[in-house]
């Protein structure tokens, strides 16, 4: 049993847990949250004896798991993975991993240098069984002509836009904004099924707060596009969309994958999905306890190399969207660009 370690107190951690005790190979052992009542509160819903803690010092020395599921703000991901690798846990983060590339290639040389910890960025589609048909029937495609993928769900923090507030998920200084956090799953979906794009661009609509709320992203690769269309301002309900020759690969939606059908052009629709589980956690909750559970293995240390590489190429993805969008984080500046905004205040 992998003993599990959270930082978090949010409703995704609450759905990773219990995603992760469905597998029946994890056991939460420890919490962090700035405050004890609320690191409590939050044991309070899961049946066990934890321990609880309120500095990330500590809870890296003295807590007895062996992974941490970090699900902080995304500007906090980086130096919390940092910490829990010099602290030789396993870190499992949520996406975004980083903010920028200068981040992820830190912790992609911290890992070099520590290969007994394993970090996972938690890419929950990717490890679903409808992510993988759709993967299995690209490949058997004779062309690809383009894809559509479209991600639109309204942020219920949008309404503290809207009153003149910043929320931390559309504040620069905590590496907020649409294409950082629904664009993760679309710029997933892109890399994985379709490799490195050639050159991106991104016609964002941007928020007083500096980061964009919406917008229309176009990766290009040798012979096709692929048009991504995201928003945390509006919802859409519009499918994802393949495209072969005559033939279609069709998604009921481009992150939650709940039927995919393969459209030959001639009125036949193959159904190529399985029935999703409740949880939507549950498939990375259980690919990644196996990988754990067999580190010394080949087979294991492969399959954290491969999700590192495509986490290291959605992170520069992302970075080249916000550029083309002129989008800039906090977390971008440099420390000459800081102290300079230290000595202007």
């Amino acid at each position: 049993m992998l003993k599990l370690g959270i930082i978090g107190t949010n409703w995704i951690t609450e759905q990773f847990i219990n995603a992760a005790q469905e597998t029946g190979k994890w056991q939460l052992t420890s919490v962090y949250s700035r405050t004890l009542q609320k690191a409590q509160e939050f044991g309070e819903k899961f049946n066990g004896d934890f321990e609880y803690f309120t500095d990330l010092a500590a809870f890296f020395a003295e807590g007895t798991f062996d992974a941490v599921y970090i699900a902080s703000p995304n500007s906090l991901h980086f130096a919390q993975a940092k910490q829990a690798i010099l602290a030789g846990k396993d870190v499992i983060v949520e996406k975004p991993a980083c903010s920028n590339p200068t981040e992820m290639q830190e912790l992609v040389a911290l890992l070099e240098e520590h290969p007994e910890v394993f970090l996972f960025e938690a890419a929950r589609h990717v490890h679903e069984p409808n992510f993988k048909a759709v993967t299995k029937a690209i490949e058997g495609l004779n062309v690809v002509q383009g894809a559509t993928l479209t991600y639109a769900k309204y942020s219920s923090r949008y309404d503290a836009v809207l009153a003149g507030k910043e929320p931390n998920i559309f504040s620069p200084a905590f590496s907020g904004g649409c294409v950082q956090d629904l664009g993760v799953y679309l710029v997933y979906d892109a890399v994985v099924w379709f490799g490195e794009p050639d050159s991106v661009d991104y016609h964002a609509v941007k928020l007083p707060t500096g980061v964009d709320g919406s917008g229309v992203a176009s990766l290009h690769y040798d012979g096709f596009d692929v048009t991504l269309n995201l928003s945390k301002t509006f919802n859409s309900y519009l499918p994802g969309e393949i495209y072969g020759l005559k033939d279609t690969i069709r998604m009921d939606h481009s992150s939650d994958l709940n039927k995919v059908e393969l459209d030959d052009g001639n009125g036949h629709l193959e159904l190529l999905s399985v029935a999703q589980k409740k949880n939507p956690m549950t498939a990375e909750a259980e690919e990644f306890a196996a990988v754990l559970n067999d580190k010394s293995s080949p087979d294991a240390k492969q399959l954290e190399k491969d999700w590192l590489v495509y986490a290291v190429l959605v992170n520069k993805v992302l970075y080249q969207l916000r550029q083309s969008a002129q989008i800039k984080f906090k977390a971008d500046q440099t420390a000459a660009e800081i102290e300079e905004e230290k000595n202007e205040s």
